[in-house]
């Protein structure tokens, strides 16, 4: 496993982050804790959570599952770099009772304690903003956080799913009180078919010091060889990726995708990740495997190096915006 720090921190994450959305609800708790062994054994240390995933009536479930995993010992707890985030509406039914999701100073006390207890740990390592509250500001938030850190509760903050903008003045408001270290990462949606991230909120998270953690690097499985799958009668595609290989036009894009990679002799999956891992800023993606042979996979595209010729023919079947402003501007 290679190593790099998390934004400016001095916090050292492994290059792939684990994600444990798939814990509960798609992958039972034996499974899911012989997935964490095999990703600690491999080197990933870094492993991200919510307190909304297990979802429904199971919201919560995720973390009790990590929780029960760091209750085993063996140094689990103090090897992992563990990070969780708030936001959601826990209650099972949806109907939220005043002050109980959001980024409120009464619900971002009342949701880390939840989560603390949850885990089964005394403190959070990156404690994220799962998405932006319009409706508190930044000074009431972060006042909220000074205290969780006094007390030992929580380390670092990111975000997740924030705009450029927000990130700047998330930590514009944070240089203002002084002591505050403000965002140190941001987690956002970015992967070869989706580069929309390039124009705004990467450069934001460069100029701030943010490290990127790109969720869905497989763009909900359409980068990971599912044509290939289809036709020889594997999983098919469902969600996001069926709805965008009913358009001629993606499909088509995608064939050519695969077809590369098979010229090549690399897995699609692998190659989306390896990918990510050449962009700037880039500090690892989310890997969210519901088996031990998908983890397998996803290690090895650690060790994969892309040629400057076939990440030119990638950016060719999927170009970016370009440098921000020109993207939009001109």
């Amino acid at each position: 496993m290679k190593y790099t720090q998390l934004g400016r921190t001095g916090l050292k994450v492994s290059r792939l982050v684990l994600g444990t959305m798939n814990f509960g609800p798609q992958t039972d708790e034996a499974d899911s804790h012989a997935i964490m062994d095999a990703a600690l054994a491999s080197g990933i240390n870094y492993f991200d959570t919510a307190n909304v995933y297990g979802w429904g009536e199971n919201k919560g479930r995720t973390e009790e599952i990590i929780g029960n995993w760091f209750a085993r010992g063996g140094e689990r707890r103090d090897k992992v770099v563990l990070a969780t985030k708030v936001y959601g509406n826990m209650a099972a039914d949806g109907d939220a009772w005043p002050n109980h999701d959001k980024l409120s100073a009464l619900n971002i006390r009342r949701a880390v304690d939840a989560s603390l207890k949850r885990l089964r740990t005394d403190y959070i390592d990156v404690y994220q903003f799962h998405h932006v509250d319009r409706g508190t500001p930044f000074d009431e938030i972060w006042q909220a956080i000074d205290v969780l850190v006094q007390q030992g509760k929580i380390l670092y903050v990111g975000s997740s799913n924030f705009p450029g903008y927000k990130i700047a003045q998330a930590n514009e408001a944070a240089a203002r009180r002084g002591g505050t270290i403000g965002l140190v990462s941001e987690q956002c949606l970015y992967n070869l078919a989706e580069r929309r991230a390039e124009m705004e909120v990467i450069p934001a998270a460069q100029e701030y010091g943010l490290g990127v953690i790109p969720w869905s690097p497989l763009n909900g499985g359409l980068l990971g060889g599912v044509i290939r799958k289809e036709a020889q009668g594997g999983r098919r595609a469902s969600g996001r990726a069926a709805e965008s290989l009913a358009d001629t036009s993606i499909r088509a894009q995608i064939q050519s995708y695969e077809d590369l990679l098979d010229k090549h002799g690399i897995e699609p999956g692998e190659a989306a990740l390896a990918w990510l891992l050449t962009r700037p800023g880039v500090t690892g993606p989310i890997v969210g495997p519901r088996t031990a042979q998908q983890l397998d996979s996803a290690l090895r595209a650690v060790e994969l190096e892309l040629s400057q010729e076939l990440l030119s023919a990638l950016d060719e079947i999927f170009p970016g915006p370009g440098p921000s402003p020109e993207a939009f501007a001109w």
